[in-house]
């Protein structure tokens, strides 16, 4: 998986036992992006000249990065190629407008299969968007299968470059979306103000003051208060939406307190989302690169003090490996012919076998 942060490839081996027992990672390998290839993909998302070609070369190149992770894998646990039923190769998004019934995943599952003698299954997204489907979030159906708590009402906070909730209820219910920005946001203006591709730990961000007006107007946004089924990305919340924003401020921010603000923004954003969808939620297991970011959980626990926040290697699984795992079940539900998405959440017409399959 290499996800909306832009920050590398990481990889699981899942082992997926019969019998309805829960998955277990085995092991976990990561490689990052070299600098030239997270800035291919971030211009990638908006228009420009000779995309296709570019567009070919950096899917290749993703490819070769991720058959590295698949060697790393096989060589940390002594397994060969035959022993892995298949990868699960998400691809990187560059464009999601299922507005228009599409989405767009940069991959090459042709040439992952040639290189690392495993069946791949790819390509995800589209079969639920052209079912009328959002696309996303994909994974709720997975943090049922390793996060639910009988009798408990449950959520699942994922957070990535955008930030997405799994609503796991007592009853049974499955339901889940994007909530809005996640770390996307916040790595590009540390980028920016500091050099660094994100905010170690939050600690830029923490020494910063989150400015009320400033958050006011980005929480004003129409796509926080449209109901769900919905998802979101760079078409909806990116550099120029947040210039935009601070061009309006009558008082000047400093950069501190803007990267505090964009904090406060993901923290309240998924705040009033979860409360609003289960409001009896008993607790929140939270996963993804930004589960790193101690100033975020603070401000997030902060807005939900009644809700205890815990990190998902409480329950199993390292937050940063959580994403990876759920792509690989996804592949082995294509494999047995079970359908991968779940309607309620992503409003498709119906339940779907998602991706496509390139033998080894």
């Amino acid at each position: 998986m290499s996800g909306t942060s832009l920050d590398g490839v990481d990889g699981v081996l899942l082992d997926c036992p019969a019998g309805g027992r829960p998955p277990q990672v085995m092991a976990h390998a990561a490689r990052p992006f070299p600098a030239g290839l997270r800035a291919e993909f971030l211009a990638l998302n908006t228009s420009g000249p000779d995309e296709l070609h570019r567009s070919a070369l950096a899917a290749l190149q993703l490819t070769a990065l991720s058959a590295d992770v698949v060697a790393d894998l096989l060589q940390s646990t002594g397994l060969r190629a035959s022993a892995v039923r298949a990868i699960g190769a998400h691809g990187q998004t560059v464009r999601h407008r299922p507005d228009l019934g599409y989405t767009q995943q940069l991959s090459a599952p042709a040439a992952l299969a040639e290189r690392t003698g495993i069946a791949v299954v790819a390509d995800f997204r589209s079969r639920d968007v052209a079912a009328g489907g959002q696309g996303a979030p994909l994974v709720p159906a997975f943090h049922r299968a390793v996060f639910a708590v009988p009798g408990e009402d449950v959520a699942v906070l994922n957070l990535g470059g955008f930030a997405n909730l799994s609503l796991l209820f007592a009853d049974g219910r499955t339901l889940g979306f994007d909530t809005g920005p996640g770390n996307a946001l916040l790595d590009h203006w540390a980028q920016r103000h500091t050099g660094q591709t994100f905010d170690a730990d939050g600690a830029w961000g923490a020494g910063g003051t989150a400015q009320p007006d400033l958050l006011r107007a980005m929480l004003a946004d129409p796509y926080f208060s449209r109901p769900a089924p919905k998802s979101t990305g760079r078409d909806d919340f990116h550099p120029a939406w947040l210039d935009r924003h601070l061009a309006s401020q009558t008082a000047r921010s400093t950069p501190r307190d803007v990267q505090a603000t964009l904090s406060a923004l993901t923290a309240k954003s998924v705040a009033d989302a979860l409360l609003h969808a289960m409001p009896h939620i008993s607790q929140l297991v939270v996963c993804g690169g930004g589960a790193r970011n101690a100033d975020l959980l603070r401000r997030l626990q902060a807005a939900l003090p009644a809700v205890p926040c815990h990190l998902s290697e409480a329950r199993g699984i390292p937050a940063e490996q959580v994403e990876a795992a759920a792509f690989a079940w996804l592949a082995q539900q294509a494999l047995q012919g079970l359908p991968g998405n779940l309607p309620a959440v992503t409003g498709a017409a119906g339940p779907r076998i998602l991706g496509a399959i390139y033998p080894a």
